[in-house]
């Protein structure tokens, strides 16, 4: 059997293109192969010259020869190609649709190798890589999903139209604020960043967590931010927050707070606080299950990506320092939300 390959002008004119102006490597080697094959070397002074074995020489040579130039740009020939788009589309199916747990895995969510392992009980025999490649074909991303309440308040509309109405209809001498808790803890978050690719970037923690709490209220007229800081998320914190925004806020006669529906946000020194200061500060509740409902919320998202993702304070101080530093830099923050309408910040 000849250890050499013919090719035609044209065949040669394509390999020499790949040849020269491939931006892939290896359909550079595989072009390489086959034109050192046609003059004439001899396998031993390919692989010497090229840096490969006999076998990959071996395996292009038996691929042109079956299937001409049109085995070289791809991938080697694999269940990818083989198999067709049909079976790329139902593990893309499976993947958007259904849990591993109806595949009788014990797993709560797909990787490729358990995809492909899926595939296998239908008898395709597919490597981890090449659903990878199917997954990223069809615009498959892996990314941390966002968590939504599946139960929702059946008071919801009825409260959320009381709120737009107590909004649309606030006198210039009242106000409304958006208020909710949020958690600073010692132990950072881990959140994506840049790294050295096959590197992965340490984050140094503490180890022993501290947590500490911020109350913040947003402002519904002009987008201002007022935080009051606190070691428990209770109704102590709650109350100081609502003493600091009575301070704050003086020039206006009453001060509506909508607010969750947290159990500390309804009872004990909260009551007594009301009973004392109910004339200007009145509460008012969200539908139950509905953050989505609190402006505040994206403030929070935005604390989150900013500072407690990935820091590396050493001290829960230090923490609320760099949370409070980064909030007085923001005079205001926009508040949009399409669920109240909102006016124009002044």
């Amino acid at each position: 059997m000849s250890h050499s390959i013919t090719l035609t002008p044209q065949q040669r004119s394509t390999l020499l293109r790949y040849y020269r102006c491939a931006g892939r490597p290896q359909l550079r080697l595989r072009a390489h192969i086959l034109l050192l094959l046609a003059d004439g070397w001899p396998w031993d002074d390919i692989a010497r010259a090229l840096y490969c074995s006999t076998r990959t020489i071996a395996r292009w040579k038996g691929r042109f020869q079956r299937d001409g130039l049109r085995a070289l740009p791809g991938q080697p020939p694999g269940a990818a190609r083989r198999l067709g788009p049909c079976w790329a589309a139902l593990v893309v199916a499976w993947a958007l649709q259904l849990s591993p747990r109806a595949f009788g895995f014990a797993r709560s969510r797909w990787c490729c190798q358990a995809l492909a392992l899926a595939l296998g009980r239908h008898h395709v025999a597919v490597s981890r890589e090449t659903v990878r490649r199917w997954l990223h074909a069809h615009a498959l991303v892996w990314r941390r999903p966002r968590p939504v309440l599946q139960r929702r308040d059946p008071d919801r509309e009825a409260i959320l139209d009381r709120l737009r109405a107590l909004l649309r209809g606030l006198p210039d001498d009242e106000t409304a604020v958006f208020q909710d808790e949020a958690d600073l803890n010692l132990n950072p978050e881990v959140g994506c960043m840049w790294m050295a690719k096959g590197r992965q970037a340490e984050l140094p923690t503490p180890g022993d967590n501290e947590k500490g709490y911020l109350a913040g209220s947003l402002h519904w007229r002009t987008g201002a931010l007022f935080e009051t800081v606190g070691p428990k998320r209770d109704g102590a914190l709650f109350v100081r927050h609502l003493d600091e925004l009575r301070r704050r806020l003086r020039r206006y006669k009453k001060i509506h707070v909508i607010c969750d529906n947290a159990k500390f946000h309804k009872q004990g020194a909260v009551v007594r606080f009301l009973k004392e200061h109910g004339d200007r500060v009145v509460l008012h509740y969200l539908p139950r299950f509905a953050p989505e409902c609190n402006p505040i919320e994206r403030v929070w998202w935005r604390l989150r990506e900013a500072i407690t993702r990935n820091h590396r304070c050493q001290s829960l101080e230090e923490l609320v320092e760099l949370v409070l530093a980064w909030l007085a830099e923001r005079k205001s923050f926009r508040v949009k939300d399409s669920v109240y309408e909102p006016q124009q910040a002044a």
